[in-house]
């Protein structure tokens, strides 16, 4: 029986192939989602010069629209990153603030962004209700003799 002459070089070659394809299933994945920030852009939108039409045409249309109130429009952008067999974690976080008064025109502009990020952690998978345990028997049993027991009609 002839033993195999694999050259070397190929062995080694297939090895870090195979340490890349690895490392590469290890990596993050990055998403973005909602506007994508445009710093010239938003920083073009003038209080008291611009209008809704103006600022939609330079902006584009708004992610949230206030229904009640001043008339405000939001831009919202986030960007996540996934490690693998994780949740997605918010890596930024930013919202665009619009304000304009009854004309239409622009009245003013804020940013905010991460500090507005509320992170919640629930305590299990399981809500809090009011009221006591019951087991399945007793769901099961509970109601016997409850129902039409209010008395005679009269």
């Amino acid at each position: 029986m002839m033993g195999l002459n694999v050259p070397k070089v190929l062995v080694r070659g297939t090895a870090f192939a195979a340490l890349g394809m690895v490392l590469a299933g290890c990596s993050s994945i990055t998403n973005h989602r909602g506007y994508i920030n445009d710093d010239v852009l938003i920083a073009s939108v003038q209080p008291g010069l611009d209008n809704r039409e103006s600022v939609r045409g330079t902006l584009g249309q708004p992610t949230l629209v206030s229904q009640f109130g001043d008339p405000v429009w939001y831009y919202i952008s986030s960007r996540t990153e996934q490690s693998p067999f994780r949740q997605p974690k918010i890596d930024q976080h930013s919202v665009l603030k619009v304000q304009f008064d009854e004309a239409g025109n622009v009245v003013s502009t804020e940013r905010s962004g991460m500090e507005q990020v509320a992170r919640i952690d629930p305590d299990s998978a399981e809500t809090p209700t009011l009221g006591r345990e019951r087991g399945f028997l007793e769901d099961l049993f509970g109601n016997i003799g409850t129902v039409g027991t209010g008395g005679p009609p009269g």
